[in-house]
């Protein structure tokens, strides 16, 4: 809007005009500047315009086209520093039978695979869909640089249905009924992993879970690896083999090892190598529980069925329970005819498998089973099991601590007591008799829970029939025949810790255990000062976790499991257990369910040391693909 002011301005002009015909008179003077005149009034503002017409709005542009969805992203997790995934097996298989031999040489198989896997390998050529014998070729184990790669979560169906490994090619030894007919007679009739009956020789099953796997050397690229069958019956393999320049393996003779003489085994699972040089096999039998004190033994019950195929292995008689369920050694292993000597001293009960210390009396087992307990053998002389003291350990869990991954044990030592084979051998003998006709509802032909509560509390006779005894010892004088023929009974009895959840694998390195102990120079450049066994625990749960005994751990970790390593002294005595790794449980964003993180641990069953103090895992987890782990401990605390 435009304003207009108007203003007066009044100006004096002087004007000399001359109006007769005479001269012009001299001009006069100037007279003085008139005053200045008054200022105008400012005028009026004028009026405001009126405002513009509002344009039209334009017309809206068309919505663009929806963008395609993004993929869903994996769950979360974390990886533990040090953990490094060195292989995976196919779809539903167990990571089993770690071996590391002197020459460096990785054995591990591929335990009950999904028979419906056909993806092969380029190396292999053969499907993983049957139980596997291998080991990582092109690698030595006891050379390896600090920083190792780590293999993929398997993502492709041939990922997912073969082995991957990060280091190596895994070459395949031998599956489930390979008759190796190309050696002629010094193949297998039957096939490998093939169980008989002792009287009728007639088949009984197929062995689909090979499991320990112990490499017995006789030159620096040749010897004899011997793998558990862990089946109702089981068995163990020999395969005489030999290694190109190359690193690739060939058969050059297989057996089954006669177990006949020792009335057949059953359910061979984990085991070592002595340090004599002879392959330790452990039994894992299924023995009645000792977390329920009320239940007695009903071996000879006609309605139970489990038993079934043992019964095929040793009819027309019944299967004595107490001739299964120990650590049986094969003697003269390389020769013909190896012998198998079941020692009865070592104890009855699940064995995952035991490992003999460098002095060569002391042999420690672990019990795979829901409320366990953890034994100790020391044998009377080296390198003879058949005759020692068997005790069983007593732990006292760090106070005000339950977390699994921080929370550690003190041990002390339950004296069970002294046996031999031979004494052993005749008490088992008592019992070869029974079958299911001596059944006899609400009794027990076998010792029962009242006869080992009477050997605990020092009775001078077995209880009678009447008082809950078994049939076979009722009223007779009392002996120690509990502590070998119902071990984790009479190690609950006397007071030892029966709470462990399926207590694994447990694994020394021999010659760092050596040097650490008597300070011998026997791991070239490397200072060894503490000594450790290692020690898989599948779940941490159950008796773990109920908030009772010597063992309350809370349940973060629950059925993802860890590893746990024990102390060892001058004496080859276990004193302390602590964490060393555990796996972890995250909530599934999808189904909200609480599952093992891929990459971490999901159930270590066994676990092996290296040279250098490093250690390999192997998993029976919930994972699709288990994984070969390799994992640096801390050393210095």
């Amino acid at each position: 809007m435009k304003r207009v002011a108007y203003s007066l301005i009044a100006a004096a002009v002087a004007m000399a005009l001359t109006a007769c015909d005479g001269d012009d008179g001299a001009q006069g003077a100037t007279g003085p500047k008139g005053e200045q005149g008054t200022a105008g009034q400012d005028g009026t503002n004028g009026t405001n315009g009126q405002d513009g017409v509002d344009g039209t709005d334009g017309t809206s542009g068309k919505d663009g086209v929806d963008g395609t969805d993004g993929t869903d992203g994996r769950d979360g997790s974390y990886s533990v520093p040090g953990l490094v995934r060195i292989a995976t097996v196919p779809a539903g298989a167990e990571v089993t039978g770690l071996f590391l031999s002197q020459g460096g040489d990785l054995f591990f198989n591929v335990q009950h695979p999904n028979d419906t896997n056909t993806e092969t390998d380029n190396f292999n050529n053969t499907p993983f869909n049957t139980g596997t014998v291998g080991v990582l070729t092109g690698v030595n184990f006891n050379n390896l640089p600090s920083n190792i790669p780590s293999a993929p979560v398997p993502a492709s169906t041939m990922e997912q249905q073969t082995v991957v490994s990060a280091i190596g090619q895994y070459q395949i030894l031998g599956q489930t009924g390979d008759k190796f007919s190309q050696l002629g007679d010094k193949g297998l009739a039957g096939g490998l992993g093939v169980h008989y009956s002792i009287s009728t020789g007639e088949e009984i099953i197929k062995n689909d879970n090979p499991d320990f796997n112990g490499f017995i050397p006789v030159t620096a690229d040749s010897g004899y690896l011997f793998t558990n069958w862990e089946a109702y019956p089981g068995g163990v393999s020999r395969l005489k083999m030999s290694k190109s320049t190359t690193g690739k393996w060939s058969i050059e003779e297989a057996m089954m090892v006669d177990f006949d003489g020792v009335k057949g085994t059953a359910a061979n699972c984990f085991g070592s190598v002595s340090p004599w040089g002879t392959p330790l096999t452990s039994e894992e039998w299924i023995v009645w529980s000792a977390v329920d004190t009320t239940q007695d033994p009903q071996w000879n019950n006609p309605a139970e069925t489990g038993n079934d195929t043992m019964e095929a292995l040793t009819a027309p008689d019944f299967p004595n329970p107490y001739r299964y369920g120990y650590i049986a050694e094969i003697q003269n292993p390389t020769t013909d005819t190896p012998d198998v000597v079941k020692h009865f001293t070592i104890g009855r009960y699940e064995h995952e498998n035991s490992v003999v210390m460098p002095d060569r009396r002391t042999v420690y087992s672990s019990q795979d089973d829901t409320g366990g307990v953890l034994f100790k053998f020391i044998a009377d002389q080296p390198e003879d099991l058949s005759a020692g003291v068997l005790y069983a350990a007593k732990l006292k869990q760090d106070s005000g601590l339950t977390d699994p991954a921080v929370t550690g044990f003190d041990i002390s030592w339950v004296e069970l007591g002294r046996g031999s084979n031979a004494q052993i051998e005749t008490w088992i003998a008592e019992y070869d008799g029974i079958n299911t006709s001596d059944y006899v509802e609400g009794q027990t032909s076998y010792l029962s829970v009242a006869d080992v509560k009477a050997w605990a509390t020092g009775a001078a006779t077995y209880p009678t029939i009447e008082n809950g005894g078994g049939k076979v010892t009722a009223g007779k004088p009392m002996d120690n025949r509990a502590i070998f023929l119902e071990s984790r009974q009479a190690a609950r009895q006397k007071g030892a810790t029966a709470e462990w959840r399926k207590l694994e694998g447990i694994s020394i390195n021999h010659n760092r255990v050596l040097e650490a102990v008597t300070g011998q120079d026997v791991v070239p450049g490397e200072v060894v000062d503490k000594a450790y066994m290692y020690i898989g625990i599948a779940d941490i749960d159950k008796t773990m976790i109920d908030g009772e005994g010597d063992i309350q751990l809370s349940a973060r970790v629950k059925d993802c499991g860890g590893v746990y390593r024990a102390h060892i002294d001058n004496n080859y005595n276990l004193t302390r257990i602590e964490p060393v790794v555990m796996g972890s449980t995250y909530r599934s964003s999808l189904t909200g369910a609480e599952r093992c993180d891929v990459n971490q641990l999901s159930q270590p069953d066994n676990v092996i040391v290296m040279e250098d103090g490093r250690i390999i895992i192997g998993e029976d987890g919930f994972q699709e693909n288990n994984t070969l782990w390799l994992y640096a401990p801390k050393q210095n605390n």
